[in-house]
Order: structure tokens, then sequence, then C-alpha cells
């Protein structure tokens, strides 16, 4: 069976985590955590489209975005690729203009005027196409716009992604269920193995976040109890 989450190579994930870490798209506040939209509590918040405002490291992550694609998936597997909306359109955009490949983006739903159209673009029966969103946590909202390209006659296997949490037991099996291999620069994995962490967290702020990324889930459980 083939594996549901790809990477480039450890160099790639190594600076790829340098970057987010540079331009401030990876916040850590272990004491005092962030609200996510849902209401429950996070000691990080991850917000990958501040790349899009720093064109030199933007054009380093779209280099490396580059090889991944060609690396894992090849030429022949890719006749288009897809943007989730909204954050995934941007980076979509960046990378077919790089590879000369035609683009697509998905609504979260479908317009309720108009044609009602939920897929923009020129998207054509059985074409190979490539889901490309900015980061991913589980894998349901990945679901979701594949599920998309599949009922407009259109063929999707692989999602590209600059960061994956990883942290969450359910997300490969999911993936594996429905037949998609997720291909991603970095994840939490590499952003602790970065040096500089040591610079900007605190020891027991650090012990902290392994505590978060060993059971998410029962991190958020005691911090809402508490």
């Amino acid at each position: 069976m083939t594996e549901p989450v790809r990477t480039l190579n450890c160099a790639a994930a190594r600076r790829a985590a340098e970057i987010l870490l540079e331009i401030e798209a990876i916040r850590m506040s272990p004491r005092r955590p962030f609200t996510l939209t849902s209401g429950r509590p996070s000691p990080v918040y991850i917000d990958c489209r501040r790349l899009i405002s720093f064109p030199r490291q933007r054009a380093e992550i779209l280099d490396m975005l580059a090889a991944l694609l060609e690396q894992n998936i090849g030429q022949d597997g890719v006749e288009c690729l897809a943007g989730g909306a909204t954050a995934g359109i941007p980076y979509a955009a960046f990378l077919a203009d790089r590879l000369a490949l035609p683009m697509t983006y998905i609504r979260k739903t479908a317009k309720h005027h108009g044609r009602g159209r939920r897929i923009e673009g020129v998207l054509a029966a059985g074409e190979r196409v490539v889901l490309v969103e900015d980061m991913a946590t589980d894998g349901v909202s990945k679901l979701d716009f594949v599920t998309a390209v599949r009922e407009a006659g259109a063929l999707c296997r692989h999602a590209v992604v600059v960061f994956y949490y990883d942290i969450f037991p359910e997300s490969r099996a999911l993936l594996a269920e429905h037949g998609i291999v997720l291909h991603h620069l970095t994840s939490w994995a590499g952003i602790m193995g970065c040096a500089v962490i040591n610079e900007i967290l605190e020891p027991e702020e650090i012990r902290e976040m392994h505590r978060f990324l060993d059971d998410p889930r029962r991190w958020q459980e005691d911090s809402i109890s508490s």
C-alpha cells in the first residue's frame, strides 16, 4: 500500500521549518494558549498565508514545492493544480505559473447564484489534478476538496501542502482510506528540530510543547478543565 504521507527530504523539511519560523508563520505560546475557531485552546497558531508577503522566502518555498511535485508525483502525474479556498489559491496560482500548468480553484461550498459552480476554471473529465493547500491539520478539509474534484469527473490522488501537523493518529488512516497521498515540506518534527527553538522558548515551554504534540486531544482537555 502507498504511504499516505510523503515529504521531499530532511534538508528541505529543516529549511522550510526555518523559513516559517523566520517570517513568524509559526506562533507558539504554551503559557497563554490561543483560542481556535472551534473554541478549543491551542499552544500554537499557524498562519502559512503570511508567506505570500515575503517574496524571497516565498520563492524558496516554491522551489521546494516544485521539487516535491517532480520527485514524488512526476510530470506525467499532474495535468492541473487546484487551490482550495481560500488559503490554497495563491499557492496553487504561484506554483501553476512556475510549472506552466493549468489551474482551478475549489470553493468551500457551491455558489448560490449564476451557474452554481463549486470549482472555477476549466476542469476536464479524467484530468489528473493535484490539490494545493497551505497546510493540513487532520486531513478532513483536504478530503472535502478532493471529493469535489472527483465528483466533477476528474482524478485526484495527491494533495500538496507546505506544513502538515502530523500529530493526529487518525489523519493517516483517513487519507489512506480515501486513496489520498499527502505531500508536505515540513511538519512539527521539523519545527521542533530547529536549533532556534531553544532561543524562542524556555525549557519548561519546550516540555509543554512536546506534551501537546504527543497527545494534542488530551492537552486540550486538560487545558479546558484547568
